[in-house]
């Protein structure tokens, strides 16, 4: 039983894939593509041995080259649209019960957070319009 060479490919693709799915490495999966690359060339094309080692490591050195860079910026980014807590920071409120550095009550987005100033010599009176700095468990710190 002689099994052709870009059957070899394929099966190789095959567990560079399973190893990109096992590790959450995603440079097994350009190589995986790079290893799909070569069986075409041997299957299809007919290419040599050299012919298919030299596609399956210009192709897969290709997408570690563009994709890692791309991938990397992305990684780094921050999310465009803030959700949770994240999306209250610098919003405003007003302030239901005197807020000073020890606490107090304000109204945030529609509810009822307790609160404390940012600058603990500083208090905040009924009515004022405060903005929301920061976030600590369930108390808001304003300015």
């Amino acid at each position: 039983m002689d099994i052709d060479a870009w059957l070899w490919w394929l099966i190789g693709a095959a567990v560079l894939g399973i190893g990109l799915v096992i590790t959450a490495m995603p440079e097994l999966g350009m190589l995986a593509v790079g290893a799909v690359a070569a069986a075409v060339v041997s299957g299809i094309f007919g290419g040599g041995a050299v012919a298919q080692v030299v596609v399956f490591a210009v192709v897969s050195t290709a997408l570690i080259a563009v994709v890692r860079p791309i991938a990397g910026r992305h990684r780094t980014q921050r999310p465009q649209l803030a959700t949770g807590v994240d999306a209250l920071k610098g919003k405003q409120a007003v302030v239901l019960e005197r807020v000073d550095g020890t606490g107090g009550r304000i109204k945030l987005a529609g509810e009822v957070w307790s609160a404390r100033a940012l600058d603990t010599g500083r208090a905040y009176e009924v009515g004022q319009e405060v903005d929301v700095v920061d976030i600590e468990g369930a108390t808001a710190i304003i300015m």
